[in-house]
């Protein structure tokens, strides 16, 4: 297992280093019709502290290049000015980044210099490498499966509204899980949190007085607020303690792959007993000089193609040495 990346360490302002993915979508009510209530959808942008931890999230109406910069934009004018963000190859994530001219490591090439010291670089990850995002992933589909199961359960749509101050008081429930294990010493009863590196305020933020009940669904819009928030929160109580365990992986040395090796190709979408393989033409060796992407020419009879792939989705079959 690689180190830990430079902006993991950073102590830099909060969200000067990002990662970010989008989840969704949910059904809400737009507006009113004749006929009822007209539907559409809407997704969600988090955006993740790579140093504290902290998550923000952002509504979105659409998938489209446009909708995502007008949420990074909103996430800049809060949280100010960012100088590295990592995602996936999502391509309204590409079209941004070349939108805004923000350089990038899209060409798969060395990540490019900041423009200035107050520039922003993007990396992204390589194709089908989710683990490169392990810092953001895990909140994001800690947080999805929460959320997915909750709005199955609701037979009415939420209004847009009641859905941004949902997301408000998801994030804000996130934000205040302890990021180191709670002291049993009764003279220190400070709770190391992203809210309280984000804030500078101890004090947790409190819930409404009152019982809030599934029949609050059917009542005033802050109502059915707060009885999703509490729902978020017993959830994550169960589903995200248990998973506060330490994870032991990939801690065997492995020989780096070398341009010239014959491999195998993991493809779930590869027919029956078809073995797609691949000679790889170059190697992306990282600071502690292990190898953990690397391109690959395929041949097919309509002519060759190139991949770029971590290294766990390849099989190597023969080294250079042994051809």
């Amino acid at each position: 297992m690689a180190d830990l990346p430079a902006d993991r360490l950073s102590t830099d302002p909060p969200f000067t280093n990002v990662g970010l993915d989008v989840f969704g979508p949910w059904n809400v009510s737009s507006r009113k019709t004749r006929g009822g209530f007209a539907h559409s959808k809407r997704w969600a942008v988090i955006f993740t502290c790579m140093s504290i931890r902290a998550v923000h999230i952002e509504v979105i109406e659409s998938l489209d290049t446009s909708s995502f910069i007008n949420a990074l934009r909103r996430f800049l004018s809060v949280r100010g000015p960012v100088k590295h963000i990592r995602s996936d190859r999502g391509t309204n994530f590409i079209g941004a980044c070349k939108e805004l001219k923000i350089p990038s490591n899209i060409d798969s090439s060395a990540v490019k210099t900041y423009l200035s010291d107050k520039g922003c670089t993007w990396t992204f990850n390589p194709p089908h490498a989710s683990h490169y995002g392990g810092t953001w992933e895990r909140m994001i589909g800690l947080t999805r499966r929460i959320l997915d199961s909750m709005f199955l359960q609701l037979k009415d749509k939420l209004s847009h509204e009641v859905l941004v101050t949902f997301m408000a008081e998801a994030a804000a429930i996130i934000n205040a899980r302890p990021l180191v294990p709670v002291t049993t010493d009764p003279d220190d009863p400070l709770i190391l949190t992203p809210a309280a590196l984000l804030t500078q305020k101890m004090n947790i933020l409190p819930a409404p007085a009152g019982e809030f009940g599934v029949a609050d669904l059917y009542k005033s819009q802050w109502r059915q607020v707060q009885h999703l928030s509490n729902t978020f929160w017993d959830r994550w109580k169960k589903q995200f303690l248990p998973t506060l365990q330490a994870r032991k992986k990939w801690q065997s040395t492995q020989p780096n792959i070398q341009p010239g090796s014959v491999v195998l190709l993991k493809n779930r979408q590869a027919p029956r007993n078809e073995w797609p393989l691949g000679l790889i033409t170059q190697a992306f060796p990282g600071k502690d000089s292990k190898v953990r992407q690397v391109e690959v020419k395929t041949i097919k009879p309509g002519g060759t193609s190139l991949f770029l792939r971590p290294v766990t989705e390849i099989v190597l079959l023969l080294p250079p040495e042994a051809q």
